[in-house]
């Protein structure tokens, strides 16, 4: 790791052609997803006559497992020295579970196929993103989190607007839409076949896997509390779907808004990523926890519409300002054998996190109204920013 305190200078060189892979699997793979994601709940509602109850135990469980595996695969890379069979594995059970839920009958089977969608994400994620930090140079790192983001996020734009175009040409299709999704998720895998490239690691010792925080120093475990605390206020962003409905925002227009949130959400992490590499990840994590603060506040005091399409579009740049440097700063604080066991803690940690969160944040918001939801996380995210302070350079460290 480079010895200087000061950040490196950025560099020109090129994404290296792994990076450029994930990032196109990214996208490939988010296109499918999101042509699905937005109407499983109708579909579940409608067409396999399951009610609100089933759906949260749905997508509760698929997510805890995710979250679960994520923390398993990066520590399990690490031992066996390869990357690419975790990743390749993890796209594959995707393209085969999502096309699948054309053709199911009970919400059970629904239950099954989600949960093993989610299996694959959580096996392939941490592994990925370790994959990522092996390929680049220190000085490209930030870019590098912020092209395969912005990929991510532009597919995640285009997803909902072909499932749209579908069902304006076919209406009430959903079956053939889902089934249709077959065709990007092998493009996923034929590409990670023959693109991606790997040089096997060195294996780390034949010991029992164990996942532990021992192997990171107190920097690491810090930044992990400030992540879980500002995760425990960060909730799913359909309650700010339902706050711009509150605001007046016509449902018809709500695909809309959501396309352009994720528009400027890629292009925040494509630009913003270059950033991070040219003054370090730690600032950019201050500036985007604090304007969550500031959004979120301003989400519960809004009383017009124009304020919740202004708000939604600030709140995408929280993304582009966060997602890069996050990432990056993982990388920066652990050493380059256990990579794959910090993503998985990363990962987890968020995951974790996750599900307490929007049960706290919808409770609140129910029964108390916006101002004490949104201002539950905007106080969250303050008191993020106060621990991540605590989290200090070494002079052995990478800049910060």
């Amino acid at each position: 790791m480079s010895q200087s305190l000061a950040p490196p200078a950025p560099s020109r060189q090129p994404l290296p052609r792994n990076v450029k892979i994930l990032g196109l699997a990214s996208l490939l793979n988010d296109i499918a997803s999101e042509m699905i994601f937005p109407l499983l709940p109708n579909f579940l509602l409608t067409v396999l006559f399951g009610n609100r109850f089933y759906l949260g135990v749905i997508e509760g469980a698929a997510d805890s497992v995710a979250s679960l595996l994520k923390l398993w695969s990066g520590g399990r890379s690490d031992k066996a020295g390869r990357r690419k069979g975790f990743v390749l594995f993890g796209y594959s059970l995707a393209a085969v579970t999502r096309p699948l839920i054309g053709v199911i009958v009970a919400p059970w089977q629904l239950f099954a196929l989600r949960v093993g969608d989610r299996i694959g994400k959580g096996v392939r994620t941490s592994p990925r993103d370790a994959l990522i930090a092996d390929a680049t140079d220190p000085s490209i790192r930030g870019r590098a989190f912020g092209f395969h983001r912005a990929m991510d996020h532009l597919g995640a734009a285009i997803g909902p607007l072909l499932a749209a175009g579908f069902l304006w040409l076919w209406p009430g299709q959903l079956r053939a839409l889902f089934l249709m999704t077959l065709l990007p998720g092998l493009l996923v895998v034929g590409l990670l076949l023959v693109g991606l490239r790997e040089r096997p690691a060195s294996k780390l010792p034949q010991e029992r896997l164990r996942l532990t925080l021992k192997p990171f120093d107190r920097n690491f475990r810090l930044y992990l509390l400030a992540l879980v605390v500002f995760t425990l206020g960060n909730s799913s962003d359909a309650f700010l779907l339902v706050r711009a409905g509150e605001l007046g925002v016509p449902t018809a227009l709500l695909p809309i808004l959501w396309c352009a949130f994720h528009i400027v959400k890629s292009s925040g992490n494509l630009f913003l990523g270059r950033a991070v590499d040219k003054f370090g990840p730690r600032p950019f994590i201050f500036l985007g926890w604090s304007v969550y603060a500031g959004v979120y506040l301003a989400f519960a005091l809004a009383t017009t519409v124009w304020e919740a399409w202004a708000l939604f579009l600030v709140y995408a740049l929280f993304y582009g300002l966060t997602e890069p440097a996050e990432k990056t700063l993982v990388a920066n604080l652990v050493g380059s054998e256990r990579k794959g066991l910090a993503y998985g803690w990363y990962n987890f940690a968020i995951g974790v996190a996750s599900l307490p969160s929007s049960l706290i944040f919808g409770a609140l918001y129910q029964v108390y109204g916006a101002l004490a939801a949104f201002g539950w996380g905007a106080a969250l995210a303050l008191l993020a920013v106060a621990i991540l302070l605590a989290v200090r350079r070494q002079a052995n460290s990478p800049v910060l």
